[in-house]
């Protein structure tokens, strides 16, 4: 068995890298385990959202609010390196029905302090001139940001390595390591790893690792596709959706659902979502969630039907049935932590996720309160449905 360790990290995703980094600035000694490579699992597969403006009101958005404040203050200066962009979101309602809804939402998020701009139809072909002629209103938030996401976790992740911290790769986890009732190891293709706290960031694969354990957590496969269009010149400000997305955001529908979500990139390329569907790990192409993005993007963007995709991909996004990531030490398993179930959001949420996991794992009280870990969520009758008003940590 290797030296042990403060901390051992199950994941060398964006969540994972996180962690480990602000693991590190509290003394702590880390250990990242990985399966693969790093960030080869979801985070090399999402469009590297950091937004405020889908989020409803409750502890998903204080997180957000809180994980921003994280990305645009002391990490500051490392902004270039993960491309941190803050441009701005706009909402796009093209439908009455929509624009209803829109209208609920950001009256909410502005009565909580949240910055969202109605915008008149010139208001809105000012800041993007090509945008769909059917738009009755639109809202602009300029809190929203972006990142590239592998960047993000890789720039992390040696950020957590020069202050000491250890990466294993190729090592998938097939066991944990007890001592009575506490969990004190994992083992590994590559060996056995101590430490006083296990952390299971392992994204999709959360319930695997937490199944070691004996314990269940909820969190599922949620597959989502992204097309990629050829280098253009400027057409595409902000990230600009309709405003279905919010909805399909908050659903836990199984079935296919798309809305169009678009925006451009350093590299003049134009990145389309989005779908979304819970149909286990199945990596097959769907045709059918392909020409649902494109045909939506080009409602609301209507000169992308000239425009060519040079490349398409797809990842499987952590869900969890109330929407609401799981984070904290387990009780059911002592030394087990998670951080895992943060969905199409987990880029956006990982450097606030890391930096309080940092400080609990130290022994310290975190920055933002968080109520006690209740496993028991999970069996409560209608919790698929539940529209939870806690954060559960």
């Amino acid at each position: 068995m290797s030296e042990r360790a403060d901390v051992i990290i199950i994941g060398a995703g964006i969540i994972g890298a996180a962690t480990a980094y602000f693991a590190t600035l509290q003394g702590l000694s880390v250990t990242v385990v990985e399966r693969g490579l790093p960030a080869s699992g979801t985070t090399s597969r999402c469009e590297g959202n950091i937004l405020v403006s889908d989020k409803e009101l409750g502890p998903e958005l204080e997180l957000m609010r809180y994980s921003l404040d994280v990305w645009k203050g002391e990490l500051a200066e490392f902004g270039h390196l993960w491309e941190f962009e803050a441009k701005g979101g706009i909402i796009v309602a093209s439908r009455e029905t929509s624009l209803a809804s829109l209208d609920r939402v950001t009256t909410s998020q502005r009565s909580h302090g949240i910055v969202a701009e109605p915008l008149d139809i010139p208001a809105l072909r000012e800041l993007e001139p090509h945008v769909t002629d059917r738009a009755l209103g639109a809202a602009f938030y300029p809190e929203d940001s972006q990142v590239q996401p592998i960047l993000a976790a890789s720039h992390l992740l040696r950020l957590a390595r020069e202050r000491g911290a250890q990466l294993v790769v190729n090592a998938p986890v097939t066991g944990l390591i007890r001592e009575g009732d506490r969990v004190t190891g994992v083992r590994t293709a590559r060996g056995e790893f101590s430490a006083a706290h296990i952390v299971n960031t392992a994204g999709t694969w959360a319930p695997e690792i937490a199944a070691l354990a004996g314990v269940n957590v909820p969190v599922n496969p949620r597959r989502g596709f992204v097309l990629v269009t050829e280098p253009l010149p400027p057409m595409v400000h902000h990230k600009v959706y309709a405003a279905e997305y919010i909805d399909n955001v908050g659903s836990g529908d199984a079935s296919l659902q798309s809305s169009p979500v678009v925006e451009g990139t350093p590299a003049d390329t134009i990145l389309i979502g989005s779908s979304r569907e819970r149909i286990g790990f199945d990596s097959t192409v769907s045709p059918d969630a392909l020409r649902q993005i494109a045909a939506n993007a080009i409602e609301l963007f209507p000169f992308l039907e000239r425009t060519r995709i040079l490349r398409h991909y797809h990842g499987f996004r952590p869900f969890c049935p109330d929407h609401l990531p799981v984070i904290g030490h387990d009780p059911r398993a002592p030394g087990l932590w998670h951080a895992a179930g943060h969905e199409g959001a987990g880029i956006g949420l990982s450097v606030g996720t890391g930096k309080l996991l940092g400080q609990a794992l130290a022994g310290l009280e975190p920055d933002m309160p968080l109520t006690e870990f209740r496993p028991e969520r999970f069996d409560e009758p209608g919790f698929a449905d539940h529209d939870a008003t806690e954060v559960h940590a």
